[in-house]
């Protein structure tokens, strides 16, 4: 358990690597922060952290910089997240209120925003397609032979796809198609659209099979599509000291092609909740000299899916929870209006 004092000067020092990208001494902490205590009393304090694994020593200076365990006390009890302006809460109110075709298109702009500000690496996926309620389903004729349908689900989801025939189809039987699709489904979670559904339709409406079994083939496959991945912001990750080293770029830039351990990192934790790892925290070995912070966008029990940060150790973590704790809030109290 550390004391005030140790608790304080490890403040100090993380803030100042955060700052600084420099290892950080005594004479330092003695002269910016004005503790009113000697630089041999500081030298001794930042020691003894050393010793319990707070801080760590580089080859190339006399000073100090944060070691993983360092960084979680510091973000778990040191920090206080208002580091946020008027004009960023302005800025976000402006995109945020941008008008948006359905969720996915509000995350993208959520992710763009909190990489805009941050200027960090932002990562995103919209809502899981599994469990959510059908609100309408939709066919717009678009010639003789094709369609365009359209999903629409309780969170805003929308999925849209194009439909092809191998016989001709009139305006009447979609107009049909149209009532008999949303008297089946609405309201029921998107999985009902099965061979079952398939059955129903065909045993109903007595609609030639070549109308009907493209219909549930291709509304399935938009469904069960993989799940989308928004990535912005990585030019401004590679700008930082840290990307000075080539082998660290290499590794960076296969993390975010890697799409399996983009969605690990996504799939992580717990609705709403802000999630952060650190370093050898992170259960990935490519991801040891990274930070992740993420957090899931929920409104009671609906995933609106989640948005995370990657970026070194030495994040600026005051800003980038301050900043996601208000999107958070923000995107929160538009969806219960």
């Amino acid at each position: 358990m550390l004391d005030e004092r140790k608790r304080k000067i490890l403040k100090e020092i993380v803030d100042e690597y955060i700052e600084t990208a420099e290892p950080v001494s005594s004479a330092i902490i003695v002269e910016k922060y004005e503790n009113n205590i000697s630089s041999a009393t500081v030298r001794n304090d930042m020691a003894e952290l050393e010793k319990e694994g707070y801080l760590e020593k580089t080859h190339t200076s006399s000073g100090r910089v944060p070691s993983a365990k360092g960084y979680r006390l510091y973000v778990d009890e040191l920090l206080k997240y208002d580091n946020i302006s008027l004009e960023e809460i302005r800025y976000i109110q402006e995109k945020l209120e941008t008008k948006a075709n359905g969720i996915e298109d509000l995350t993208k702009i959520t992710t763009t925003t909190l990489s805009e500000i941050t200027h960090y690496t932002t990562v995103s996926i919209g809502p899981k397609t599994a469990g959510q309620l059908i609100e309408e389903i939709k066919f717009v004729l678009l010639g003789s032979r094709m369609l365009m349908g359209i999903i629409m689900t309780d969170t805003g989801l929308v999925k849209e796809t194009i439909i092809k025939f191998d016989e001709d189809i009139t305006a009447e039987q979609v107009e049909t198609l149209n009532y008999f699709f949303n008297n089946r489904l609405k309201g029921e979670p998107i999985e009902k659209i099965d061979t079952s559904l398939e059955e129903y339709i065909f045993r109903e409406l007595k609609y030639s099979i070549n109308i009907i079994r493209p219909i549930v083939a291709q509304m399935k496959k938009l469904i069960e599509e993989e799940e989308k991945i928004y990535l912005e912001g990585t030019n401004k990750a590679l700008e930082l000291p840290e990307f000075r080293s080539l082998d660290l770029v290499k590794n960076f830039v296969n993390l975010l092609d890697t799409k399996e351990v983009m969605l690990d990192i996504l799939n992580t934790g717990f609705a709403e909740d802000i999630q952060i790892y650190i370093g050898d925290e992170n259960d990935n070995e490519d991801l040891k000299d990274f930070s992740i912070v993420t957090f899931k966008h929920a409104v009671g029990d609906k995933d609106l899916g989640t948005i995370g940060i990657i970026g070194p150790k030495r994040m600026n973590y005051s800003k980038v929870i301050s900043v996601m704790k208000y999107i958070s809030k923000k995107l929160n109290d538009d969806f219960k209006e």
